[in-house]
């Protein structure tokens, strides 16, 4: 079957909340199952929402810097003597989206936004967030205390919003540089741990991403072999359904060999989306969109667009042009 839905992966530039849903109601509309409030403000830059939270709990000290993609990353760890599972954790996820969720709420019932549409919250992966930003040497003291924390703050959003309105996405993305290491084994249950944190009548997804820093991938995927293979490999292990699955797909990848790998995705009562709208798509040779829809095709049955990462560093005068292709792509193939 061709495209038949759209799922945003989170990050919209745009200025505030309201202007992302009015955005994407009026762009995409219904061929969204979920919108996401854009993460906007000080969440516009992944984990980097974490860091001065981080800097600010006691217990945690500043540990210099390290270099990544040619930057300097202030790097925390533990203080002397400090112990991991005193240190209070303020995470501060579950205050931005039920801030959100009020004007999802009232948009809704303004009709603004589709009746049956859910508000959806993205959430990194405590192993994310230990890697990035704590000193090596404290990765694995850290990361039971910082998952406590954060799994904490999800339950506590979803404390809030009834469990109908609502899908929770994790963001998969320092995993699947160790997963194209051979670490498959090592993340996924992390991760089964992640979904499993969902209450079952809750949506629950991930985002299997290759970074975007600097508008590159952290590792450059050959295959869709990797994610394939950790998507079912977290589904064996996790204790409930994972509903939705994103894909990444390099814009310029559109060959047999990316795409079988899809025939060991195993079944699920879910929807795949796949990263086929293209960032630059004026750098995109003619025919790879309709190449790409067609090698999906061979492999899924029921699956939806997206972009490979977030949104949150396209320019904002792009964002409606990115918007707009997303319902022509699955107008366009809809058809063919």
């Amino acid at each position: 079957m061709p495209p038949s839905g759209v799922h945003f992966n989170g990050s919209v530039n745009l200025p505030d909340a309201e202007t992302v849903m009015c955005e994407l109601a009026a762009r995409v509309g219904d061929l969204a199952h979920a919108y996401p409030d854009g993460e906007t403000g000080d969440r516009g830059n992944w984990v980097y929402f974490q860091l001065p939270r981080l800097q600010a709990a006691k217990g945690i000290v500043d540990a210099g810097t390290r270099e990544v993609a040619g930057d300097d990353f202030p790097q925390v760890r533990l203080a002397d003597h400090a112990r991991p599972e005193h240190v209070v954790f303020s995470i501060g996820y579950a205050d931005a989206y039920a801030a959100s969720y009020q004007t999802f709420r009232r948009l809704r019932s303004q009709s603004t936004i589709p009746a049956a549409m859910r508000f959806q919250v993205q959430y990194p992966t405590p192993l994310a967030v230990v890697r990035v930003w704590f000193d090596p040497r404290d990765h694995e003291r850290v990361l039971p205390a910082y998952e406590r924390a954060l799994f904490a703050d999800l339950a506590a959003l979803l404390a809030t919003i009834p469990h109908g309105d609502v899908q929770v996405q994790w963001d998969v993305a320092v995993e699947m540089g160790i997963a194209e290491r051979g670490g498959i084994g090592l993340v996924a249950p992390q991760l089964a741990r992640c979904v499993n944190q969902v209450p079952p009548d809750v949506l629950a997804g991930m985002h299997l991403c290759y970074g975007d820093y600097k508008h590159q991938h952290a590792a450059e995927p050959e295959s869709l072999r990797t994610q394939v293979e950790l998507a079912n490999a977290t589904r064996q292990q996790a204790s409930r359904s994972i509903d939705f699955l994103a894909f990444t797909v390099p814009q310029y990848q559109d060959g047999e060999g990316y795409f079988a790998p899809l025939a060991d995705l195993q079944a699920h009562p879910g929807q795949a989306y796949f990263g086929i709208v293209p960032y630059y798509p004026d750098r995109q040779a003619p025919g790879t969109t309709a190449r790409q829809v067609h090698m999906i095709d061979r492999y899924v049955a029921d699956w939806g667009v997206c972009t490979e990462c977030g949104m949150g560093r396209v320019q904002p005068g792009d964002v409606p042009r990115l918007l707009d292709l997303h319902r022509a792509i699955v107008a366009e193939h809809s058809t063919s």
